[in-house]
């Protein structure tokens, strides 16, 4: 995918149509294999993600073309308004959803689904994080990778494991990534491109710009410091 722009014509006034980001005219160009989208909840990233996965065909709950996508979701609206550009078009990829991932392990064990691209057994045998992880050592290749919130079950040391993957999948250019994240390690994958849509607008952004980074640095070298002005706010709401 190179591109994706909102058809204007096609944009309703209801919902999601009336996140900031979705009122004027908006357009996005994809220029390197990883792009990341940050930006604080409510701007806009998994109604995005979703959107753009209806349009290539992808699982609602999350999956590939081989999961049926449910109709009258906010992706859905969203997707039917999206006009997509491609350099080539792909033929696999997946969609994850982090809050959705459980059901679409047991969709799998519904179906019947041979579990050879899953690492060989049942995602539902592993814990959380090793289910993800599993999914992305053994069902990634080459494709379009549509991901919200890949870190939500991974530990610090998972995370750089997954930076791995991710490496080594789009190095060579094979697969293309677009993740929404709030984790700030995600964003130090070199040759990433970072897009925030906080305020209403999307721009291209350094990974020490963000909140994700500053604020995360910022805690850890003096926690205290929050919790001082975070415990003062407590005992003033209960008084």
């Amino acid at each position: 995918m190179t591109h994706v722009a909102l058809r204007r014509e096609r944009a309703t006034d209801d919902y999601p149509f009336t996140i900031p980001l979705l009122r004027g005219e908006f357009s996005l160009e994809f220029t390197t294999p990883v792009t990341f989208l940050v930006g604080d909840n409510g701007t806009g990233k998994s109604t995005l993600l979703e959107a753009l996965a209806w349009s290539v065909g992808f699982g609602a709950l999350g999956g590939s073309r081989d999961q049926h996508f449910e109709e009258h979701t906010d992706g859905y609206a969203l997707g039917r308004a999206l006009s997509l550009g491609w350099r080539q078009r792909t033929t696999d990829g997946f969609f994850l959803r982090a809050e959705t991932f459980y059901h679409f392990a047991s969709e799998l064990e519904a179906t019947g689904t041979a579990f050879g691209r899953y690492g060989g057994q049942s995602l539902h045998t592993r814990s959380h994080g090793e289910a993800f992880l599993a999914l992305f050592e053994h069902r990634f290749e080459d494709g379009l990778y549509i991901l919200d919130e890949p870190e939500a079950a991974l530990s610090p040391q998972r995370q750089l494991a997954f930076l791995r993957i991710l490496h080594s999948l789009t190095a060579p250019r094979i697969a293309q990534f677009i993740i929404a994240t709030h984790s700030p390690m995600l964003l130090t994958l070199p040759g990433a491109t970072i897009l925030s849509l906080e305020g209403g607008t999307l721009r291209q952004v350094e990974y020490t710009e963000t909140e994700h980074y500053q604020l995360t640095r910022s805690f850890l070298e003096a926690p205290e410091r929050y919790y001082r002005h975070l415990l003062e706010d407590a005992d003033d709401d209960e008084s």
